[in-house]
């Protein structure tokens, strides 16, 4: 049996049992066996990395940094989005980080960047979508907007709208949304997605909106894939960050089975490069998970229902709700 065929029988059985595939075993099997190798250097291309104060956005920023792209990083905390910045420079000569500091609810903050970031370039070649977490309890946006919702999706659709232009003078651009394989016990449910105060579950209003972002990547890929943007999501996996220890505490007990944030960072920045249009150049869109491309249902019951207008809908559902809808 040739390597390449042995590392695909390998991926399957990993696939398939799950645990193997999402533990930090799935990511040191594949990695070995299919020789991976770091993305080419993108020095020259620029791209925006929300959530890359910590965790996975923060890995994600690192790893870019260290293929000398121009960066800017967003975060709320303004010690650890600076820091992130610095550590950006440190990583490699001549790299490029701005420390942008700001709440992506926040629409008019979110605005002002926008604007910021097209004072400074012409285009953008990379948005990455790190920002994101798991509330136990209910919890409010500024807007009433439930919190899960306002920052998983809203916010990210908001922020592309805003630099939608930008991405497409790129010709070449790569839109990363981070989802996670909890996505996969939920269908799209557009009347259901968002959760009332009495029926709030903070995993369930999680995984609703982890399918909702993978629905929302294919749809940027459909209405922008002529100019050249390809859209992603990946899931990590299961990874030790700080937000997986606050929001499912039980969880992070798993201890060695889970991934570092560099581990769950990987792929994200691999599909931020654009390293897998490179290897396949029909790969402009899909989910994906440890470098490959992934079916979006292991349980069946979660594609009742799923049909080619539910991109359309969840566009027309965020544009009422972020008042983007006369953005061009």
């Amino acid at each position: 049996m040739s390597r390449s065929r042995l590392s695909g029988v390998v991926d399957t059985a990993l696939e398939a049992t799950v645990a193997g595939s999402f533990s930090r075993a799935g990511y040191a099997v594949r990695s070995k066996m299919e020789h991976w190798r770091p993305p080419g250097s993108l020095a020259g291309r620029v791209v925006v990395v929300t959530g890359a104060s910590s965790g996975i956005g923060g890995a994600v920023a690192d790893e870019l940094a260290r293929l000398h792209a121009t960066l800017w990083l967003v975060g709320r905390d303004r010690e650890r989005t600076e820091a992130a910045a610095r550590r950006a420079h440190d990583l490699a000569e001549g790299a490029t980080a701005e420390p942008v500091v700001l709440d992506i609810v926040d629409a008019g903050a979110v605005r002002e960047f926008a604007e910021r970031v097209a004072s400074v370039h012409d285009h953008l070649d990379g948005l990455v979508h790190a920002a994101g977490a798991l509330y136990p309890k209910y919890r409010s946006a500024p807007d009433g907007t439930e919190l899960t919702v306002a920052t998983g999706l809203l916010a990210p659709f908001r922020l592309t709208e805003l630099l939608g232009p930008l991405l497409r003078r790129s010709a070449d651009a790569n839109i990363v949304t981070v989802s996670s394989g909890g996505m996969y016990t939920e269908r799209f449910d557009l009347e259901h997605l968002v959760m009332s105060p009495a029926s709030y579950r903070g995993t369930t209003a999680y995984a609703r909106v982890k399918r909702a972002q993978v629905v929302l990547s294919h749809e940027w890929a459909r209405r922008w894939g002529a100019d050249g943007v390809a859209s992603y999501a990946a899931h990590p996996g299961w990874v030790d960050t700080p937000g997986l220890a606050s929001g499912l505490p039980s969880f992070a007990k798993l201890g060695p089975l889970l991934r570092t944030p560099a581990e769950g960072a990987d792929t994200v920045a691999w599909l931020a490069a654009g390293a897998a249009r490179r290897e396949d150049p029909a790969y402009t869109e899909g989910f994906f998970h440890d470098r490959h491309l992934r079916g979006e249902h292991h349980l069946p019951w979660t594609a009742r229902g799923a049909s080619a207008a539910d991109g359309p809908r969840l566009w027309e559902w965020c544009e009422a709700r972020t008042g983007t809808s006369a953005l061009a």
